[in-house]
């Protein structure tokens, strides 16, 4: 990476860690765009213990939890969700589609749009999916999840 890219992705950072910090807390999570009560699957399926060797903690608290994300060239990731809102810095994809817990394809970046990288994007709460890298370059990003 860039030292600009650099330098961008640590301001990014640190005014959304900043955000995270100074907001008040929510009893409620959204979930597809509707208001619901914070997603209830088993803590067995949270990211970091689901699938350990893709999400690596770099920054967590009470109030936010800043991932590392990678997937190999040509991996599929196990099983995880995520049961707070975030934002997504990634850095660097190819191809890749996103599988819900039945194996049916939530997101094929092959359908979609060309995506010019980086792209920072917000992610409502994501339900147990599984991430499958098709191309021989790995996916990379930042995600920064919220927790109040």
């Amino acid at each position: 990476m860039t030292i600009r890219l650099l330098r961008t992705l640590a301001a990014s950072l640190t005014v959304l860690v900043l955000s995270a910090c100074t907001t008040d807390p929510s009893p409620q999570a959204k979930v597809s765009g509707e208001s619901k009560a914070a997603p209830t699957w088993p803590d067995s399926l949270d990211a970091v213990i689901a699938a350990p060797e893709n999400h690596r903690i770099l920054l967590e608290n009470d109030r936010v939890r800043v991932l590392d994300v990678t997937i190999k060239p040509h991996e599929k990731e196990p099983l995880h969700g995520h049961r707070w809102p975030s934002v997504l810095h990634i850095t660097q994809a190819g191809d890749f589609r996103d599988l819900d817990s039945q194996g049916k394809v939530l997101f094929d970046s092959r359908t979609a749009p060309a995506i010019q990288y980086p792209v920072t994007q917000w992610m409502e709460p994501q339900a147990p999916h599984a991430v499958e890298n098709l191309s021989d370059k790995p996916v990379h990003l930042i995600r920064v999840e919220l927790k109040r």
